[in-house]
């Protein structure tokens, strides 16, 4: 059965960290979590070529998901900042500060309705 309740991205880093913590092998190192992350982006960028693109998924392939593929690589990112002592929420706020600044102006802002 699947936990549906809503889960912070502090809740997530601490899951994964649970879960990693439970091997002694630990974290891999940056180096081969970018590699898995780049997998996994690979992994991302077959769906949405065989869902959205012109590249139908063969019959022998496997059933793999969009879903499944970016609930991969959010492992792979919650791995690589924990073992980083990266905080996603703060580098979240951080990144959106960025853009709500220095970006503020650089897209057409959808016009709003008045009441």
């Amino acid at each position: 059965m699947t936990d549906h309740k809503e889960k912070s991205l502090a809740d997530i880093q601490r899951e994964v960290d649970a879960y990693i913590g439970q091997f002694k092998e630990g974290y891999f190192s940056p180096l081969a979590l970018l590699a898995r992350m780049s997998e996994e982006v690979g992994e991302l960028a077959r769906e949405v070529n065989h869902t959205y693109g012109e590249k139908p998924k063969k019959p022998e392939e496997a059933d793999n998901s969009i879903e499944m593929e970016l609930g991969d690589i959010l492992f792979i990112l919650s791995c690589f900042a924990n073992s980083l002592n990266i905080d996603l929420t703060e580098a979240h706020n951080k990144v959106m500060n960025k853009f709500n600044t220095r970006d503020a102006k650089r897209w057409t802002r959808k016009d709003t309705e008045q009441a």
